[in-house]
C-alpha cells in the first residue's frame, strides 16, 4: 500500500513539473525606441504586417533563435527583409528601451549584429521595470544593419525578441526623441465593469475588452485572455 501512494505522488509530482515548465511566460514586452520591426507595424509605418499589428509586445519563442520572430511560423512577417523597414539614424552608441506590458522575472538581456552577439546585461533573475533602457555600443560598425534584441525570462524556457533596423552614421547619441505617445484614456479600475469594445488605460498602455470582464488587470491575462493591447500611450 505503501509503495502504491509513493508511487502515485511521485507520478502527480512528475505531471506538475511538466506543466510548470511547459507554461509560457506571463510577460510581454518590445524595443520601443528606437522603433523595432513590431514597433514600426504597431504605429502604422510598414503596411502588410498582419496581426503583429495589434500585439507588437507578444514576439515570444523558445531562447535560442536568432530570428526575429523567434522562429516559427507566427509572426514570420518580422523575418521579411525585402519589406521597406525604415531605418532609425543613430550614432555608434545607442540607447535601446523595452516597454513591458506585464514583468517577468529575467535572466540576460542580449544584443546580436549579424549572429555575432554585442552587448549583454545580466539581471540575475530580478523583475524589471516597466521601462528598461540599455546602452549599447555598435563597436565601430557603420551603414545599415539590424539589431536582433532578445529577452530571456528566468523561470521558463522562453525569451522575447525583437529586430531594431538602424542606419549607423558618424554622428554621436540616439536621435531626437519621438513625439509624446497619444493619451491613453480612462485608467483601468479593479471594481469597474468592462464589456466588449471598451478601451482602458493601464501601464503606459492602451487596451480594449474582447468581453465583459471585472477586476481582471490588463497584461496579466495572457494572450488569449480578455484584453487586447492597443499601443503604448502616455
Amino acid at each position: 500500500m505503501r509503495r502504491s501512494v509513493t508511487g502515485a505522488l511521485l507520478t502527480v509530482g512528475a505531471v506538475i513539473a511538466t506543466l510548470l515548465v511547459a507554461t509560457p511566460a506571463q510577460a510581454h514586452g518590445y524595443v520601443s525606441s528606437p522603433a523595432s520591426r513590431q514597433a514600426m507595424c504597431a504605429q502604422g509605418r510598414v503596411s502588410g504586417c498582419g496581426d503583429i499589428v495589434y500585439e507588437p509586445q507578444s514576439v515570444e519563442a523558445p531562447k535560442g533563435s536568432m530570428q526575429c520572430n523567434g522562429g516559427g511560423s507566427r509572426f514570420a512577417v518580422l523575418n521579411d527583409n525585402s519589406k521597406n523597414w525604415p531605418a532609425t539614424s543613430v550614432g555608434n552608441n545607442v540607447t535601446f528601451t523595452w516597454s513591458l506590458t506585464a514583468r517577468h522575472s529575467t535572466s540576460t538581456w542580449e544584443y546580436f549584429v549579424g549572429g555575432a552577439r554585442i552587448a549583454v546585461f545580466d539581471d540575475g533573475g530580478r523583475q524589471p521595470a516597466a521601462t528598461v533602457n540599455h546602452n549599447v555600443s555598435l563597436g565601430g560598425r557603420t551603414g545599415r544593419l539590424t539589431v536582433l534584441a532578445r529577452w530571456n525570462i528566468a523561470d521558463t524556457i522562453n525569451a522575447f525578441y525583437a529586430c531594431v533596423d538602424l542606419q549607423v552614421g558618424g554622428g554621436g547619441g540616439n536621435p531626437p526623441p519621438p513625439p509624446p505617445p497619444p493619451a491613453c484614456g480612462t485608467p483601468w479600475s479593479a471594481s469597474a465593469v468592462y464589456t466588449a469594445g471598451n478601451i482602458v488605460a493601464h501601464r503606459g498602455g492602451s487596451w480594449r475588452a474582447k468581453w465583459w470582464t471585472q477586476a481582471e488587470e490588463p497584461g496579466t491575462t495572457g494572450e488569449w485572455g480578455v484584453w487586447q493591447f492597443l499601443n503604448a500611450c502616455g
